[in-house]
């Protein structure tokens, strides 16, 4: 099944019902007027070099006309995250998939002051110049029958790629993943089945595009059903978010656990009161703010499990099968192994081991990486580089990335349990993060990053009656913020950077 053309069966049996409703721009825009907007768009891209295109747009309806247009004309997006460094993506993208084009728009280059790029077209401008006559012959095509469509527009194999997505690069340099149209419309319908969708749901999407997350479950699950989307441009703008849900009676929610807390204290009572999924993904749902939203808006926050590599869906729990604290059981047809991380021996029930996944919605592959490729993916397995366990009843406990385990005197420590325990410690809404910097007695040392002063002696007593002595904090540093990957993800590189930074600084002015 190729995506944009079950979009054209869609938006010609939807006709004229909602399918976006653009809030940073005020647009409406039906089915039948999506489906004319692609065509349009299709017909210019034709004109552009075949194979990569750049897209650089905001969550919009611009973005997913465009993202349509062009697999319709035979091009495939690359996604360029305009969250931070907008430009050095740009020109890395552009180098890393050999491409020149980059349709992005003048506004937001504005607002996040990015610099133009060779290459940049303004979607601004491609509106302006489309003619009437183009738009007459655009609204013909879409009368005609969905097959003669699909004939006329371009086509392929279920295994061509349908997008490249970068890894977020919040451990070091992010890799190209090509996802291809099998891989989106088997994570679409597992997904579906999970938590049954139908066309009577409506989407708020407000993560970015660029993001797997916000790419699968807020733009293609929407369409593949015919269902409402409400965008938003910008997911920090927490109140401006919880005002869209309760004016438009909103059934789906996704976000990560930052946004969440934002949505949280900025939301009054009844504001999600037409929510029928609140799903938390992309990093940990701490228990203080399950509890919390539960008790401020008597809603569950159901917590999920995902990658780029997957499409992203692995795992999650659903209204009717929730297991607060797992990220639930494997969606259907995923299959999930542990492995013992040194072995490779299957682990039992409830042993920690390297979470391996199987299935159609598994990536053909990192771009121009074989090497990287051939690491990830050994005999069908994707290989996850995340540590946890299944429990007797098939849940999936995440216990944190490889990479954020530590040695600590010949033990391996998690710093996500580490977390874990902390949060709970500390007062509501303050952020914790905790990092690893070199040891020459231990071989390393933790250090614990926070957003808000507290009584460290006190907090390290009660982490002491839940953690061994290795595992505890051997500082506390405050920062007034903690920075963010633009889909609302810790920046665990950037964080471990400035500390260790800040440690080499004092090393230096003591040696002085």
């Amino acid at each position: 099944m190729l995506l944009h053309h079950h979009f054209i069966d869609i938006a010609k049996k939807m006709g004229e019902k909602l399918a976006i409703h653009d809030f940073t721009t005020n647009k409406k825009i039906s089915y039948s007027r999506a489906l004319i907007a692609t065509l349009l768009l299709s017909a210019i891209f034709k004109k552009y070099d075949k194979g990569f295109i750049g897209v650089m747009l905001p969550t919009s309806a611009g973005c997913i006309l465009t993202k349509i247009g062009l697999l319709m004309s035979g091009r495939i997006p690359v996604m360029i995250n305009y969250s931070t460094g907008a430009e050095q993506n740009a020109h890395y993208a552009k180098k890393k998939c050999g491409f020149q084009t980059i349709i992005t728009s003048r506004a937001l280059l504005e607002k996040i002051e990015c610099p133009y790029v060779d290459g940049m077209i303004y979607i601004e401008d491609i509106m302006q110049k489309i003619s009437s006559l183009q738009k007459i012959r655009a609204a013909l095509v879409s009368k005609l029958p969905s097959a003669v469509i699909k004939f006329l527009v371009h086509g392929g194999k279920e295994n061509d790629i349908l997008v490249i997505l970068f890894t977020s690069g919040s451990e070091k340099d992010p890799k190209a993943v090509q996802l291809t149209h099998k891989n989106v419309f088997a994570n679409t319908l597992s997904a579906s089945e999970q938590f049954n969708f139908t066309p009577d749901d409506i989407f708020l999407s407000a993560l970015p595009y660029f993001h797997v997350f916000g790419m699968t479950v807020n733009l293609w699950i929407p369409l593949f059903h015919g269902t409402t989307i409400l965008t938003y441009a910008n997911p920090l703008e927490y109140r401006k978010i919880c005002e869209i849900i309760r004016d438009n009676s909103a059934t789906l929610m996704v976000g990560t656990p930052s946004f969440f807390w934002g949505y949280l204290r900025k939301s009054e009572k009844g504001d999600f009161d037409s929510l029928r999924i609140a799903l938390v993904g992309a990093d940990k749902c701490p228990d203080s703010l399950r509890e919390a939203f539960q008790e401020k808006h008597d809603k569950i926050l159901l917590e999920g499990y995902g990658a780029t590599e997957c499409s992203p869906v692995i795992s999650a729990n659903c209204p009717e099968d929730n297991r607060p604290g797992s990220v639930g059981k494997p969606i259907p047809n995923v299959q999930v192994r542990i492995e013992n991380y040194e072995t490779g021996v299957e682990c039992g029930p409830g042993e920690d081991g390297r979470i391996l996944v199987k299935g159609d919605n598994v990536m053909k592959g990192y771009f121009d990486d074989f090497e990287q490729t051939s690491l990830h993916i050994r005999r069908g397995w994707y290989d996850t580089g995340d540590m946890g366990n299944l429990d007797e009843d098939g849940y999936l406990w995440h216990v944190g990335r490889i990479k954020r385990f530590v040695k600590i005197g010949g033990e391996m420590v998690s710093m996500v349990k580490i977390e874990s325990v902390l949060e709970k410690l500390l007062p509501q809404n303050t952020l914790c993060c905790v990092v690893e910097i070199p040891d020459s007695t231990k071989g390393a040392r933790i250090v614990a990053v926070i957003t808000a002063d507290i009584d460290t002696k006190s907090t390290l007593k009660k982490m002491a009656e839940q953690l061994p002595k290795i595992a505890l904090p051997k500082q506390f540093l405050v920062l007034e913020d903690l920075p963010k990957m633009g889909s609302g993800k810790i920046d665990f590189r950037s964080i471990t950077e400035m500390v260790r930074e800040i440690h080499a600084e004092k090393r230096n002015s003591k040696s002085k």
